[in-house]
């Protein structure tokens, strides 16, 4: 099953988990619903949910602020990319007019197989094969143009070198951002959290099970598996509804302006 697919069963499997575990709750509070409450222990009780309600908000506040940070770096680094290599580009008119043909082919082949890296995901194995592709005319376009300063002015190497440095260094750090996630531990600790309010605000409907308290526990559990997803999603780009094509659009753009 590739990633697209999991994250849309994901969805209905956690909303039904958490309606589960309310009803949980709902039954496991009926057993004690005569037993006779102190105005003490009500409040010790509605304190101690208080606080685990508050650290669930938290959880989710920061959780979705990390990943959302995650998808704002990955879309400012393919800008970055883009702009490298253009830049890298321009100052092929630094070397020698006779290798400059053979060099552009290269920058120009080199920039689809870096589209075609970020455009086969959720697929992981044509994704690294197309950056197995790059990474060998990244090779290529280095010895080439360190070749060819031999002969251009000993300038030209302060201003080409560190632009090609540059375009491939980034390639580095959008490979490293791509697998950096929330860590699993974090996300099975939010969902823990969930589970027990879950069960929490089930035990609150023990003495009641009226319409209203039926759509607030549905959409309870559906606001819940919505942020969740979005979460997940925006740590994953391009493996659900969340997309990074148009940020696409920088490396395209100075593919089109390569001739």
């Amino acid at each position: 099953m590739s990633d697209s697919a999991a994250m849309f069963v994901l969805l209905p499997g956690l909303f039904l988990c958490f309606l589960l575990f309310v009803e949980i709750g709902r039954r496991l509070g009926a057993r004690w619903v005569d037993e006779e409450e102190t105005e003490r222990e009500r409040v010790v009780l509605n304190t101690i949910e208080t606080a685990i309600y508050a650290l669930l908000g938290l959880m989710i506040a920061f959780t979705f602020s990390g990943a959302a940070e995650r998808f704002d770096a990955r879309r400012s680094l393919t800008v970055q990319e883009g702009n490298a290599i253009g830049t890298a580009y321009l100052r092929l008119d630094l070397l020698p007019a006779a290798v400059q043909p053979a060099l552009r082919e290269k920058f120009r082949r080199y920039t689809e197989a870096r589209i075609a890296v970020y455009q086969a995901l959720p697929d992981l194995e044509v994704s690294n094969t197309h950056a197995a592709r790059a990474g060998a005319l990244q090779g290529q376009i280095w010895a080439e143009a360190v070749a060819a300063l031999k002969d251009a002015p000993p300038a030209s190497s302060l201003l080409l070198l560190p632009a090609l440095n540059d375009m491939l260094d980034i390639t580095t750090t959008r490979a490293i951002m791509l697998r950096t996630h929330t860590p699993p531990v974090v996300l099975v600790t939010l969902l823990m959290l969930t589970l027990v309010c879950s069960l929490l605000i089930g035990n609150g409907l023990a003495r009641k099970r009226t319409c209203g308290a039926v759509l607030h526990t549905v959409g309870f559990a559906l606001v819940l598996t919505v942020t969740l997803y979005v979460i997940l999603d925006l740590d994953h780009p391009r493996a659900g509804l969340i997309q990074l094509d148009y940020a696409d659009q920088a490396l395209a753009a100075v593919l089109a302006g390569m001739k």
